[in-house]
Formats: C-alpha cells, sequence, structure tokens
C-alpha cells in the first residue's frame, strides 16, 4: 500500500477520490488540467493503489468518483448471529447441530461460514449474507472469479426471485439461480419462488419494467440468448433440507418445466449434501467411496472375466436403480466426463416419454445401458448378492437421473428394466478411459466431424513439418506427446477463434465452437495457410491469455467477467499494423511478429478496448437505453468502437515517449496484407 507523492497528479486525484462526497467528472479534469471524460480506470488503480475500494456513479459531466478505505472487521461476525428474510442465511448458534439440520448440513455450513469470515472479498463487495453465500457458491461450485461472481448476482430489492443469473456462451445456457441458506426445514414456497421465475421470464420486456438494475442489464442478455434457443438451467440452491410436500412439489414443478418445448429448461435442486459434491469436484478433491449391494435376480445376470477384470452384465429393474446412492448430489457420477444434461435433452426426453408411456416395459430395447464402474466386487452366490465397493457410474449418469425423476411412475411399473454392466477396476487410469470411451454416444458436435477432414489434416502435416518441437492437435481430449514443446502446441479449437479474430475480423463470434466448424470451416481452415502465420497466431494468443491471466491489463471489470472477450484484444493488435501502415487490409500474423515491443502493443490494446467499452456504454446512456455488456461483446458495435479507439490512438501516439519510433514499427509492407475473409 502507498499514497502518490505530493505534487503529483496523481496525488492531487487521490486527495479528490478521498473526500467522504468524492469529485465529479469536471472537478478532477479541472484540478489537473483534463479532458478526459471517465477516471474509472484511475479510480480503480489509485484504490489498488492505497489499499481501498472504487465507486462511481452517474453519467456525463456529473459522474461522481470516490474511493473508501476498509475499517477493521469486527469481533463479533454477523454470521454468529443471524435471522433473516428472503434468501439469506439464518442460523441460531444454539440450535446449529439439531437433528433437523444433521452433521453433514451444519459442518457444510461452518466451513462456509469460516471462509467467508476469511476473506474481504464478501464482506467488501456483499450487503447481506445471502449475497456472500451466494457468491460463495458461485465461486467454489462453479468456479467463478471474484468479478464473475460479483456480475452474476442480481439479488436484492426488486430481484423477481432471480438471485443470480450465468449466461454461458460455449454451453448455450442461461443459468437462473434461487438461494435459501438456513439450517432446518425449507418448505413448498421457495420452489414457488423459482416457478415464479420461470413464468416471468418468458415475458422478458415485462419483467424488466420493475426489476433492478443489475437484473435489467442481465435480462437484456438473456432475450438475446433466448432468441437463440439456450437452454434455460434453474437451481434451487439451499443449505436447507426439503420437507416432504416441498419435495413432492419438485418432482411436479421438474416434470412440468420439462414438458416446455421452448425454451427447454429444467429445474435442479442443490441441496447441502450436492453444494459438497460440486465443491469437491470443483476443488479436485477425492469424495467418500460408495458401498452398494444389488440382489440380482436368478437367470438375468450372467458372470464373465475378461481381461483378469470380474465381469456382471444383469437385467436391473428400474425399481432397482432408485435405490443407488449418490443419484441426487452426484456423488454416483463423479467418474463421469459428462454430468447429467438435464431433462431438456432430446434423449432425456424420449426416456422420460417412454417411462410415461403405455408401454415403459420396453425401455430395455430403447436404451443402450448403464456402465458402473466400482474398485472391488465381491458376489455371494447363493443370495445372488452384488456387493461393490468404491461404485461409480461412468455411462448411464442421465439416464439414472431421468428415472428418478420419473420414480413414481418407475414404481407402478416393476417389469421396467435396464442392463446394467458392473466391472471391477481398480485402476484409476483405466477407469478413466472407459468413461471417455463409453461416453462415444453423446451428441457429436461439428468439431469432432472435421478433425479428420482433409484440410485439417494437411494444416497438421505442414504444421508439424515446419515446426518439429510442436504439436497439432486436431482431436477433443487429445494430448500433447511428451516430447513436444507446449509453448509451440495450437489446439484447432483455439486456431478457429484466433482466424476469426485475426482474419476475418469478427472476434464476436470467436467463442462460438459450433459456429466455427460448421457454417464458417471453409473459410476459416484453407489447406494452403503457412506454419508461420500460424505459429504467429498461437504466440499472440498465448501472450493475451497470459496477461489476461495475471489480470495486469488494467481493463474494466466487466470486461473481464466475459473470458471470451479476450478475442477483441486480438483484433485490436491486428488494427494496429494495418492503421499504422495506412491499408485497409488484413496483416499476415507472421509479419507481425517482429514488432520489439509486444507487452507494450498488448497494454495499448487494452486501452483501447476500455475506451471503446465506455464508448458503447455511455452511448446507450444517452439514448436511454439498457445497456448490457455481454450482447454488446457480440454486436458489430463492439468493432466500430474499437477500430474507431484504435484509429484515436493512433493519431496521438507521436505525441508518446518514442512515439515515433513505436508507429514506423507498426507499419509493414503492402505485399504482407491481405483482404479479410468474409464471415457475414
Amino acid at each position: 500500500m502507498s499514497i502518490p507523492k505530493v505534487g503529483t497528479k496523481d496525488r492531487i486525484k487521490f486527495d479528490l477520490l478521498r473526500r467522504p462526497s468524492g469529485a465529479t467528472l469536471d472537478e478532477i479534469n479541472l484540478a489537473v488540467g483534463h479532458g478526459a471524460w471517465s477516471y474509472v480506470n484511475d479510480t480503480k488503480r489509485l484504490a489498488k493503489r492505497c489499499g481501498g475500494f472504487p465507486h462511481w456513479e452517474g453519467d456525463g459531466d456529473r459522474r461522481r468518483f470516490w474511493i473508501t478505505m476498509p475499517q477493521p472487521p469486527s469481533e463479533t461476525s454477523i454470521l454468529q448471529h443471524a435471522s433473516f428474510e428472503g434468501n439469506i442465511f439464518m442460523i441460531d448458534n444454539s440450535t446449529i447441530n439439531n437433528e433437523s439440520t444433521g452433521p453433514s448440513a451444519s459442518g457444510l455450513i461452518d466451513r462456509i461460514r469460516s471462509e467467508i469470515r476469511n476473506d474481504t472479498y464478501y464482506a467488501q463487495n456483499f450487503s447481506n449474507d445471502g449475497q456472500r453465500f451466494l457468491a460463495w457458491y458461485l465461486r467454489n461450485c462453479y468456479l467463478r472469479t471474484r468479478v464473475q461472481a460479483r456480475d452474476d448476482i442480481t439479488d436484492g430489492a426488486n430481484d423477481k426471485e432471480i438471485d443470480a443469473v450465468i449466461v454461458d456462451e460455449e454451453k448455450r445456457q442461461i443459468i437462473i439461480v434461487q438461494s435459501k441458506f438456513f439450517a432446518g426445514s425449507v418448505d413448498h414456497a421457495p420452489l414457488h419462488e423459482v416457478l415464479s421465475a420461470w413464468f416471468r421470464i418468458q415475458d422478458v420486456a415485462t419483467l424488466q419494467e420493475n426489476c433492478n438494475n443489475q437484473l435489467k442489464i442481465k435480462l437484456e442478455t438473456v432475450a438475446e440468448a433466448l432468441s437463440e434457443d439456450y437452454e434455460v438451467v434453474f437451481e434451487l440452491v439451499t443449505t436447507g433440507t426439503l420437507t416432504v410436500d416441498a419435495r413432492n412439489d419438485l418432482q411436479a414443478f421438474q416434470s412440468k418445466i420439462s414438458e416446455f418445448e421452448h425454451p427447454d429448461a429444467s429445474l435442479t435442486l442443490v441441496d447441502s449434501a450436492a453444494i459438497q459434491t460440486r465443491w469437491a469436484e470443483a476443488a479436485g478433491r477425492e469424495l467418500p467411496k460408495l458401498r452398494h449391494e444389488v440382489v440380482l435376480e436368478e437367470g438375468k445376470y450372467l458372470a464373465v472375466d475378461i481381461g483378469n477384470f470380474k465381469t456382471f452384465l444383469a437385467t436391473v429393474p428400474l425399481t432397482e436403480c432408485l435405490n443407488f446412492p449418490g443419484i441426487v448430489d452426484g456423488k454416483l457420477f463423479r467418474p463421469n466426463v459428462r454430468q447429467s444434461l438435464g431433462l431438456t435433452n432430446k434423449i432425456n426426453k424420449g426416456m422420460k416419454q417412454t417411462l410415461n408411456g403405455e408401454n415403459p416395459e420396453h425401455f430395455f430395447f430403447y436404451h443402450n445401458g448403464i456402465t458402473a464402474l466400482c474398485e472391488t466386487l465381491s458376489f455371494e452366490p447363493s443370495t445372488r448378492k452384488l456387493t461393490l465397493h468404491g461404485l461409480g457410474v461412468v455411462n448411464g449418469c442421465q439416464s439414472l437421473t431421468t428415472i428418478l425423476s420419473c420414480s413414481q411412475r418407475v414404481r407402478a411399473n416393476p417389469e421396467a428394466r435396464v442392463l446394467v454392466r458392473f466391472y471391477e477396476i481398480p485402476q484409476r487410469e483405466l477407469a478413466d478411459k472407459i468413461s471417455i470411451y463409453t461416453n462415444s454416444q453423446s451428441a457429436v458436435k461439428p468439431r469432432d466431424l472435421r478433425s479428420n477432414d482433409k484440410r485439417i489434416l494437411a494444416l497438421k502435416k505442414s504444421y508439424e513439418n515446419a515446426f518439429p518441437a510442436g504439436y497439432f492437435i486436431t482431436k477433443r481430449g487429445e494430448e500433447r506427446p511428451a516430447d513436444r514443446d507446449e509453448s509451440q502446441t495450437i489446439d484447432i479449437a483455439q486456431l478457429a477463434k484466433y482466424l476469426m479474430a485475426w482474419h476475418c475480423q469478427r472476434p464476436n463470434i470467436s467463442h462460438n465452437d459450433n459456429q466455427l466448424f460448421d457454417k464458417h470451416f471453409e473459410v476459416l481452415f484453407r489447406t494452403n495457410y503457412l506454419p508461420a502465420d500460424i505459429a504467429a497466431l498461437n504466440f499472440w494468443g498465448r501472450a493475451i491469455n497470459e496477461r489476461w491471466s495475471a489480470e495486469d491489463l488494467q481493463l474494466n471489470e466487466t470486461l473481464l467477467a466475459y473470458s471470451w472477450s479476450r478475442f477483441h484484444l486480438l483484433y485490436a493488435i491486428e488494427l494496429f499494423f494495418s492503421t499504422a501502415s495506412r491499408i485497409d487490409k488484413v496483416p499476415l500474423p507472421s509479419a507481425t511478429i517482429k514488432y520489439p515491443e509486444k507487452n507494450s502493443l498488448i497494454n495499448f490494446a487494452a486501452s483501447c478496448y476500455n475506451s471503446a467499452f465506455e464508448a458503447g456504454m455511455n452511448e446507450y446512456a444517452d439514448r436511454q437505453k439498457i445497456f448490457s455488456p455481454q450482447n454488446w461483446l457480440k454486436s458489430k458495435d463492439s468493432l466500430s468502437k474499437l477500430k474507431a479507439s484504435v484509429q484515436m490512438h493512433m493519431n496521438f501516439i507521436h505525441n508518446m515517449p518514442n512515439g515515433a519510433q513505436l508507429r514506423e514499427a507498426l507499419v509493414i509492407p503492402a505485399d504482407q496484407f491481405v483482404d479479410r475473409w468474409a464471415a457475414d
């Protein structure tokens, strides 16, 4: 922590920002002799330097900025004794270990309380314990960054029963969270809140009219995602225990929501057990091992050793599948390479229709079966009891989740069965391979179909010939050989993103793998594309990723919340060369790699990116429209604003130290430019 020296402009700004009322844009400009239209970055930089917290509000000349300093934490945490309303955690230490909570839930609560108490992030960014617990969940179970978690949370006045929203561009999902953190029983009320949110989300325009500002912004993104047929995933997150009536309501609501064709939606309960499982899964910790016993039906199983591994093939009643441990909290699927896709997945819907149809006993014929692994397996012939230690399902997660969701129908039809393969596999490496290979029936993505395309194979051959130490990854899950240089390794998925941002000048769609390998594949992948250009794109991409991960680009925090927005930086770097060279074409990546001040150029790109973002935000404010950062980043307006920002920067670069030399180094010969690849 350091305070700027007296007499410097930073000290003048700091003194103004530390006033109780802060300072307006005009006041700061007048004091330091600048004509800036924003001091967001200065406020954040100075706050970080002195260990304080940056704030700003308002628009235009009246925009106000200020810095607050941290207060020493109270000796008695507000988490010690709490009784709040809404989604906020309710705790009474005298009863925290009562029977209704149970030792598992109380232990989880204590651990969460400890983590929140020991990390000032929660107290500094969230006004109540409910929001802090929600932020903890997002950070620890969804691995959201500090910036992302704060951006995700919409809880507060007029939140319309929506506590957090995540729009995942890569998975094409809208995740809506309703949280209830308290010890004790949870009745049907929270479920009705989720159902209320579901009905409201179908009319986004009306929902926006009376909701809080954070939710308004999120709903702009949600509306865009719904128009693109994103799946909606509702989560009820609670440390409490659902009553019997609430669990019945849950099943009814899950069934109702899954019946909608547009948008596809699902409802998931994330209770204490599921939170612990997700937490351990995200942290890569080992979960408690499951033990289970199954009594096989006479004449309906086969015992055999294959490759010295004990194997049992059995037709198992679906009613017996309901007894498998760890379905609800996900522990059973720990070794699975993919978790349940919810009832919205087309295959899962088909299974549900079979179970609810006239002939549920036909389920056996329509289903590929379930693969279950265990570390040790024992069988008692006289009782036909199969005992499984260290049980895990590697193929059948979606099936068992769907079967559980139709439990009443399953119990009413005891003749419905499924084929289950039980393997004794103590070796973790072999178990991992079985998990990968038995999931090959998953929906094949466009990238998978293209991995053996002649253009891809030609690029791989030419690249590895030109860079013998490098490696060109063409398939999902493929790993770099140990004798190849990691820095010269490139995955076609990353290459596609780089090509779209650089040659097509469309970083706003670089995140969409499906489009890149389907609609735009012919444009992006060309057999005559030079290995040197692939290597140069790989270099710039890695350099940006390293700086992004280091969080030293001084980017606006909102931009940092969207990791895929980093491709705009690659586009900005390309623009610097074409702008300096005064050529309205695209420079070959290999022609740019000799630029001597690469990190400085990335800094310039980040600065221009900030300016473009603030220009877009201010334009929306002037038009009195809701500004959705996520939607803006996906729009062409983000490209035009970034291009204008780069051009403005180049106009003033000569005023910088060594500015003339920096500009001259950006100029490259005309024969090193090519036409933009069309991707519209």
